[in-house]
C-alpha cells in the first residue's frame, strides 16, 4: 500500500508537465489566462525599472549637476518644479521682487560664513561664428567664482578672471559642443563669436559634462555677468539668482541661515512674514522627487492589482474546468492510494505553473520594454533583481491563491462517485 501511495503522489516534475499538457490542449483559453498575469507582472518590471532609474538618477547625477557639493541658491523661486503649482502659489510668485544686483553685492558685503558666491543669470539664444551659426545655446553671465562653484575642468585654455569680470571683458569660456560644432577643428581658443551684438573671443573650453534628461549639458557660453552677455539674460540690474558656495554641509546650513536672515531684514519682512524669495538646495529638488515617487509607487499596486485579479478569475475558470473533466482521473489515483493533499498540492502546482510561465513571460518583456524606454528617451530604467523577483513571485502567487478552491474541490471529491462519472 505505501509503494501504491507513493505511485500516487505527484511530483513536480510531473505537475509541470501536467500544466504544459493543459495549456497545450487548451490554448485559447490558457492564452487569456497567461495574458493578465503577463500585463501584470510587466506593468511592474517596466514602471519599478522606470522609477528605480529615475530615483537612481535623481540622487546620483541631477542634484549635483544641477547645484554642486554643499551649495545653494537664492532665487525669486524655486528653479526645479515636478508638478504644476496652483494658480494662488503662481500668483504669489509674480508678487515676489526680484533678484537684483544691489542684493548681491549687500550679501557679499555682510555674509560672515566662509563662502563663494556669484550671481547667476542664463538665457538661450543663438551663437555665431563667421558663417555657422548654433541655435539654442545657453547665454550664461556669471562671476570667475561661477567655475569654482560648478568645478568645471577646462579641457583647453582657462577660465576668465576676477578683473576680466570686473571690468566686462568681451571674453567666454564654452561648453565641448559648441567648441565642437559651432567653432570646428583645431583650437577654439582665440577664436571669435558673436552674441548680444558683440564680439566674444573664447578663452576657454570645458571639459564635456554629458547630459541630463537627454539634454546636452554642453551647449553653453559662459560670460562675464558685467559684460554685453547681461543684455541677453536679463533686463539690466536683475539677475536670476546668487549661486553660493561652502566648505562644508555645516558651513553651507550656517550660510543658508545666515543668507536667509539678511534677506528678511533687507526686504523688511515682519517676524509673522513669509519669505519673499527661495532659498534652495539640492535637498530640497530630492524630498520634492521623493514626494513624486511616492505616488508613483502608491499608484503601482493599483494598476498591477487590476490585471493580476482578472488574471485570477480566469485561471480560477479554467482549473475548476480541468477538475470537473478530470474528475474519474482524479477518482482512480484516490482509489490507488493518492490521498487528499496529493490532489490538492497537484492541481496547486499546475495553476502555479500555469502562472508562473505568465510571470517568466512578463519578466522578459518588462525588461525588454524598459530597455527600449532608456535607449529610445531620455528616462534612465534600472532592473533590480528585486524587482525580477517581486515579479515571479507575484506570477506564481495569483496562480496558486487562484487554485486554491478548484484543489479543494478536486481533493474533496468523493471516490466512488469520481469513479462513476464518465470520460
Amino acid at each position: 500500500m505505501r509503494g501504491a501511495t507513493k505511485g500516487a503522489t505527484l511530483r513536480l516534475p510531473d505537475a509541470v508537465r501536467s500544466a504544459l499538457a493543459m495549456i497545450r490542449a487548451q490554448k485559447l483559453k490558457s492564452f487569456f489566462s497567461l495574458l493578465g498575469v503577463v500585463i501584470g507582472v510587466t506593468s511592474l518590471i517596466a514602471v519599478l525599472s522606470i522609477v528605480s532609474g529615475m530615483d537612481r538618477y535623481m540622487r546620483e547625477d541631477f542634484a549635483g549637476k544641477i547645484f554642486g557639493v554643499n551649495t545653494f541658491a537664492l532665487r525669486r523661486r524655486s528653479a526645479v518644479i515636478f508638478s504644476r503649482p496652483d494658480d494662488e502659489v503662481i500668483r504669489e510668485w509674480r508678487r515676489r521682487p526680484r533678484i537684483r544686483v544691489e542684493d548681491y553685492r549687500y550679501l557679499r558685503e555682510r555674509l560672515t560664513t566662509p563662502a563663494i558666491m556669484t550671481p547667476q543669470s542664463s538665457e538661450f539664444a543663438s551663437v555665431r561664428h563667421e558663417s555657422r551659426v548654433a541655435q539654442g545655446v545657453e547665454i550664461v553671465a556669471a562671476d570667475a567664482d561661477f567655475f569654482r562653484i560648478r568645478a568645471y575642468e577646462i579641457d583647453k585654455g582657462r577660465p576668465f578672471t576676477q578683473l576680466e569680470a570686473d571690468l566686462g571683458r568681451p571674453v567666454a569660456v564654452v561648453g565641448s559642443e559648441v567648441a565642437e560644432k559651432l567653432l570646428g577643428g583645431g583650437d577654439p581658443v582665440g577664436k571669435a563669436i558673436h552674441f548680444a551684438g558683440t564680439r566674444f573671443t573664447v578663452i576657454g573650453v570645458v571639459k564635456s559634462q554629458g547630459k541630463l534628461f537627454g539634454l546636452s549639458l554642453d551647449k553653453f557660453v559662459v560670460a562675464p555677468w558685467t559684460s554685453a552677455a547681461a543684455q541677453v539674460v536679463n533686463p539690466p540690474r536683475l539677475l536670476d539668482g546668487i549661486t553660493i558656495k561652502t566648505a562644508s554641509e555645516k558651513e553651507m546650513r550656517d550660510a543658508m541661515s545666515e543668507v536667509e536672515m539678511l534677506m528678511r531684514i533687507r526686504r523688511h519682512l515682519r517676524p509673522g512674514d513669509k519669505n519673499n524669495f527661495e532659498v534652495e538646495t539640492s535637498a530640497g529638488i530630492l524630498d520634492a522627487w521623493a514626494k513624486v515617487s511616492k505616488i508613483l509607487y502608491a499608484a503601482l499596486p493599483g494598476l498591477v492589482g487590476i490585471s493580476l485579479v482578472v488574471s485570477g478569475i480566469v485561471i480560477m475558470n479554467i482549473m475548476l474546468i480541468a477538475v470537473a473533466e478530470r474528475t474519474r482521473e482524479i477518482g482512480i489515483r484516490r482509489s490507488i492510494g493518492a490521498r487528499r493533499r496529493d490532489i490538492l498540492v497537484q492541481f496547486l502546482l499546475e495553476a502555479g505553473t500555469l502562472s508562473g510561465l505568465g510571470g517568466i513571460a512578463g519578466i522578459v518583456l518588462g525588461i525588454a520594454i524598459s530597455q527600449v524606454v532608456q535607449s529610445t528617451t531620455s528616462l534612465p530604467a534600472v532592473v533590480s533583481p528585486l524587482a525580477v523577483a517581486l515579479g515571479l513571485l507575484l506570477g506564481c502567487g495569483v496562480g496558486i491563491a487562484s487554485g486554491l478552491y478548484p484543489a479543494w474541490r478536486a481533493a474533496n471529491l468523493d471516490p466512488i462517485e469520481a469513479l462513476r462519472q464518465e470520460t
